[in-house]
């Protein structure tokens, strides 16, 4: 028993070099089984986007084709032209639309959902989110054959109904534009502002009623603070996608309502300038990087408590 007393006191041998080698090589483990990701994350992303600005660069003409050479006439020509000006303002515009309205109609439709009890919860929720499961493009055609034109459904149950003239013109318009455009992008906010609300104990909203609060202060006092941070989580997350979007800005806008991602396309594969349309994606990319990392910051900064 005496014996062992001064050999525990002793003070433990140093690691050797060999065990120093598997603690390093066990922690850059994970950095190597993560480098295949990594390197096709470079090589389906990141080498496109550097051709892509190096394209922008480029001269190109009507009989020459492109020339690889470094020039900024196709920046100068989108910064001075007012008609790109004009196709970015738009393109802000009906991106910032289509979040204001899928957030006032978002946040109150996840509000009734999360009251909901099973059955009915569940079975709206599909209705909700069930669009996500069909084409972008099937869903937008939708919207043409209901109102694009004279033969479209609702002007012509509208029409004979005598309840208009004219029919509603739909097609070719911002608000056709913005209306396509919410509905497709609706399930987005719902599910962000429906993540906040599991975070809401229904026993504080009990409580307040309790103490003789009216619904409508309830909402505004205790339910609106809860679900601020997630309108804005999707207000971001719907904001990019809008401005972005092409699919219904092509159907519902055709020709004659551009915005930069249609704008890009046309530049690319029918007039074949290419170089003019990179620097419009290029710069489409970096107004939404700007515009997003700045939301993000101060939503995060704001309500650091709730992301944690």
């Amino acid at each position: 028993m005496n014996s062992a007393g001064p050999a525990s006191s002793l003070p433990e041998p140093a690691p050797t070099a060999n065990a120093r080698a598997g603690v390093t090589a066990a922690c850059g483990r994970p950095y190597w089984l993560s480098l295949p990701a990594l390197l096709l994350f470079m090589l389906i992303v990141l080498v496109p986007l550097v051709m892509t600005v190096l394209l922008s660069f480029h001269d190109w003409g009507q009989y020459k084709g492109i020339e690889p050479v470094f020039i900024l006439k196709n920046w100068r020509e989108v910064i001075e032209d007012d008609y790109f000006h004009e196709v970015l303002a738009r393109t802000l515009r009906i991106a910032l639309s289509v979040t204001l309205l899928a957030a006032l109609f978002g946040a109150p439709e996840a509000y009734i959902l999360n009251r909901m009890r099973s059955p009915w919860r569940a079975i709206c929720l599909l209705v909700v989110l069930g669009p996500l499961l069909i084409s972008v493009v099937a869903r937008t055609l939708g919207w043409a054959l209901l109102f694009g034109g004279n033969s479209a459904v609702v002007n012509r149950l509208l029409m004979s109904a005598g309840l208009i003239s004219d029919p509603v013109n739909f097609m070719f318009t911002e608000t056709g534009v913005v209306v396509a455009l919410t509905h497709v992008l609706m399930p987005y906010m719902v599910l962000s502002v429906w993540a906040s609300l599991q975070r809401l104990d229904p026993q504080v909203e009990n409580a307040a009623a309790s103490l003789g609060a009216s619904h409508a202060r309830i909402l505004l006092r205790i339910v609106l603070p809860q679900i601020v941070p997630g309108m804005l989580a999707g207000s971001i997350l719907v904001f990019a996608l809008a401005a972005s979007a092409f699919a219904t800005p092509a159907i519902i806008g055709g020709r004659r309502l551009k915005m930069a991602s249609t704008l890009a396309y046309d530049e690319f594969l029918n007039t074949l300038n290419w170089p003019l349309g990179a620097v419009i994606a290029v710069l489409l990319l970096l107004a939404l990087v700007l515009i997003v990392t700045v939301a993000n910051r101060l939503v995060e900064r704001r309500y650091a408590e709730v992301f944690r």
